[in-house]
């Protein structure tokens, strides 16, 4: 339950502009999760989530920037990935339905030059690379943080 809690978190946050704990226990609740603030709170600090400013006077969570260029992804993340294929300069990633999107994140979290973008569906995702060498070598990158876990 908190791995998928979690999950949508993380997910809440970079899909919405998301400003107080009220308005992310009132997204988490609409998908099902009957959280407390407390909850929600300790949640907060356990994924380093951050408050910003939005330029607009008010402050907004945002998920930490990762200064490594590999992956820190959670077992659950990893778990949600069903396959790994790639052609040309494309990767796709098939997960578990509801699960394409955290996984992207974890994907942009990569931080990766090679990666010039990525499109996550509810279950598949698209991320383009510079050329068909860089798909290689992510695709096998991710193949390998399958094997691990």
């Amino acid at each position: 339950m908190k791995r998928n809690r979690h999950e949508k978190l993380l997910e809440l946050i970079t899909q919405y502009e998301i400003n107080t704990q009220d308005e992310l226990i009132e997204r988490l609740r609409e998908h099902g999760f009957d959280v407390t603030q407390a909850t929600v709170s300790r949640d907060i600090r356990e994924l380093k989530i951050l408050k910003m400013t939005t330029g607009k006077g008010s402050y907004r969570y945002v998920l930490p920037k990762q200064p490594e260029t590999t992956v820190k992804f959670s077992s659950a993340l990893i778990d949600s990935i069903i396959s790994v294929e790639h052609a040309c300069n494309n990767i796709v990633l098939k997960t578990y339905p509801g699960m394409a999107q955290a996984v992207a994140v974890g994907i942009d979290r990569m931080d990766l030059h090679q990666i010039l973008g990525s499109v996550a569906g509810d279950d598949t995702i698209i991320i383009i690379v510079r050329d068909a060498e860089a798909a290689t070598e992510i695709a096998n990158r991710i193949h390998d943080l399958l094997k691990t876990v």
